[in-house]
């Protein structure tokens, strides 16, 4: 199956979104277009479970990107992540050497030894409390009241809610057998991961998430670690525009090889 996604633009320089683990390519929007009218082949996806792909089969997420990108004729590729899509992007380029030509990840988890908070900890058990009452709009509220930061207003807190609930409606009756297997990626790989990097945290999002940030530029070999003073977990819909100029100047200091595109 071909993740459903969108693609744009033309360029030497091709440039992949994933969203994070309560969204879906959606929370692209501020970015997606505006990167493929700045020159570069922007591509948007929805892994499986998420958005419009279903999930009906076991899979890896990082070889369903590969899969993507192999469908699209694209060899290498900068990924950009947001959260949940950033650990999937440091998977696919640990499992395709050779394939990523850069690696932008927002506020990402990472196969890094750490300790959940009690906070991330008191999340996780009310959320499975209300999936098991049933109350899906309840859930989807409640990650958006802890994901969004200080700056998302009310439509992006709509658009998250929305784009969580449609993940678990596609999410939750699944078969055990078609679930996600394990990447197999450890700490060790990242020390392997050879690309320009760069690593960003919010300095409202949940501590979790800055410590993993610190651990993740600390081994990974060439990355550029950025706090963002008003942000939470999810910048691109926080604020759009100032997002996607980080990720601009990001991709104008990386040039444009040729081999990075299609």
């Amino acid at each position: 199956m071909t993740l459903s996604h969108d693609s744009a633009g033309t360029g030497p320089q091709t440039v992949v979104l994933l969203h994070s683990g309560v969204c879906d390519r959606r929370m692209w929007d501020g970015q997606f277009q505006a990167l493929a009218d700045a020159g570069h082949h922007v591509v948007r996806c929805d892994l499986r479970g998420f958005g419009e792909t279903p999930v009906d089969a076991p899979h890896v997420h990082a070889d369903d990107v590969r899969d993507l990108l192999d469908h699209l004729g694209v060899e290498r590729a900068v990924l950009v992540g947001s959260s949940f899509g950033g650990e999937v992007a440091l998977e696919f380029a640990v499992r395709h050497p050779g394939r990523t030509t850069a690696l932008a990840l927002l506020c990402a988890p990472a196969p890094v030894d750490h300790e959940v908070s009690d906070r991330l900890r008191a999340f996780f058990g009310e959320e499975n409390a209300l999936l098991e009452a049933g109350d899906l709009d309840g859930a989807a509220a409640l990650n958006a009241e802890l994901w969004c930061g200080p700056d998302a207003d009310a439509e992006a807190r709509a658009l998250v809610r929305a784009m969580q609930r449609r993940a678990f409606e596609l999410q939750l009756d699944v078969p055990e057998e078609n679930g996600t297997r394990p990447s197999g990626v450890t700490q060790e790989d990242l020390k392997g991961i050879a690309v320009p990097a760069l690593v960003v945290t919010g300095a409202h999002d949940v501590s979790d998430f800055r410590d993993i940030g610190e651990k993740t530029a600390a081994l990974l070999p060439d990355a550029r670690r950025v706090t963002l003073d008003w942000a939470g977990h999810l910048p691109s819909l926080e604020r759009p525009e100032e997002t996607l100029a980080l990720i601009t100047d990001f991709l104008s200091g990386l040039g444009a090889p040729a081999a990075a595109g299609k």
